[in-house]
């Protein structure tokens, strides 16, 4: 028998995001909202979900998109406020 609950990965909620990237719910959600971060949308409320995959993409900066990375010279903590080194 063929479960195909088996082939969906897990998806992240916004304050699971933001817990794994260090940065404020708000700035998930400004991300997403700018394209920088892929979301989904579930439910009636429009929930954001994001693929672990996609933001495993953005944190190393791989992807063949440009909402899977990060933009161009600017690292996690740049997009936060921070000086980069």
């Amino acid at each position: 028998m063929v479960h195909y609950y088996d082939d969906i990965s897990p998806m992240l909620t916004t304050s699971e995001v933001a817990r794994v990237l260090s940065v404020h719910i708000n700035t998930v959600r400004r991300w997403s909202n700018q394209g920088i971060l892929k979301a989904y949308r579930i439910g009636s409320r429009g929930d954001r979900r994001f693929k672990k995959e996609d933001i495993s993409k953005f944190f190393s900066g791989d992807g063949n998109s440009k909402d899977r990375r990060l933009p161009k010279g600017k690292t996690v903590g740049a997009l936060r406020g921070k000086q980069q080194n």
